[in-house]
């Protein structure tokens, strides 16, 4: 039997409109589904990570303690990272090594985040001290920024476990023993910034 258009199609957009609401809830569900996965999944990432996936990126680097050397953030991109420490770098600039306990905000990165864990267990080696051991052992002149706004010049001498002997002389001088007037003794949570050179 035909219809004549009245009461049928009434009916049609009664569940036409129930159809399209229950897509709606449905699609709702779901974003709000994947919403919740990505903010579980974030909840993953270290700061490391995070930091991992910015290699390459101009940052601003905002210290606990201003680095003593302009008063301002440390800029620069983002060149390296080790599980707990980071290195700035740029056109004709020096590059500066920041330890991560340092860091109080970095701004400017990117949406990309590297996977959790993916730096290696040999990366994980690669530590402060293994940076610091480089700078001891190849005799690199650096200037370190220090908690509460102090600054010093000088050569490493030692990396300890958890401190360096810095052999302070004036900057452009090298190491040597008539160059230096102390041998300071530094805890690694007091190192804010070393910028080689």
């Amino acid at each position: 039997m035909a219809h004549s258009g009245g009461v049928d199609d009434r009916w049609e957009s009664l569940f036409a409109d129930a159809e399209a609401q229950f897509e709606s809830l449905r699609r709702g569900e779901v974003e709000a589904e994947a919403a919740d996965r990505s903010r579980r999944e974030f909840a993953l990432v270290r700061f490391v990570d995070r930091l991992r996936g910015a290699v390459g990126v101009a940052v601003e680097v905002w210290l606990d303690a201003e680095p003593g050397w302009a008063g301002e953030p440390a800029r620069g991109v983002l060149v390296r990272v080790g599980p707990d420490w980071l290195l700035l770098g740029g056109e004709g600039r020096r590059e500066v090594l920041v330890p991560l306990a340092a860091v109080s905000a970095i701004a400017g990165l990117p949406g990309r985040t590297a996977l959790p864990g993916a730096g290696g267990k040999v990366e994980a080696k690669l530590d402060l001290r293994y940076a610091l051991r480089r700078l001891a052992r190849d005799r690199i002149p650096v200037r370190v920024a220090l908690r509460g706004g102090r600054a010093t010049w000088g050569t490493f001498d030692r990396v300890g476990r958890d401190f360096v002997e810095l052999a302070e002389h004036l900057p452009g001088e090298a190491r040597r023993a008539a160059a230096v007037r102390s041998i300071r003794s530094i805890p690694l949570g007091a190192l804010r910034a070393v910028c080689a050179g």
